[in-house]
């Protein structure tokens, strides 16, 4: 359990701190000083570096939450509902990344080769709001997660 707990925490943090900084401090700063053309290809780098680590954060909360579940929690049966619900939420959070990587992100991608910086911004549009959405998720996950077992 304690290299389990250890991990999934982790893993959390990386992605939902990650989410956090994109959205409070990178977006609005990029937004105030630079153009769209640097401003895309800015985003377009961050995501590239930042993705693979959130693909990485999923697999490890995948992997550990599945191990707790079954191995310290009794399975879905006898788990309390904050672990349901952080699962839900997680799988639902899942699903929104693996959307942006499969869609807008590749676009936005292809947008900045292109210099086609309108397309781009739209794409970058798109991911922010699911960027955005995510986050709420991923704190009120966190919510749940640290004081569900005392609501």
């Amino acid at each position: 359990m304690p290299l389990a707990i250890t991990l999934h925490l982790l893993a959390a943090v990386i992605w939902v701190g990650g989410m956090f900084l994109a959205w409070m401090v990178l977006r609005p700063v990029a937004a105030g000083l630079l153009d769209p053309p640097q401003r895309l290809t800015l985003w377009a780098r961050v995501f590239q570096r930042f993705f693979p680590w959130v693909w990485a954060a999923v697999a490890v909360l995948l992997a550990t939450g599945l191990w707790m579940l079954f191995s310290v929690f009794g399975g879905m049966a006898a788990a309390r509902w904050h672990i349901h619900l952080m699962l839900a939420i997680g799988l639902v959070m899942m699903a929104i990344f693996a959307y942006i990587w499969f869609v807008p992100y590749p676009r936005l991608h292809a947008a900045v080769q292109a210099k086609s910086w309108p397309e781009g911004g739209n794409h970058l549009g798109r991911i922010r709001r699911l960027v955005g959405l995510n986050l709420i998720l991923g704190l009120v996950t966190v919510v749940v997660a640290s004081g569900g077992r005392y609501f």
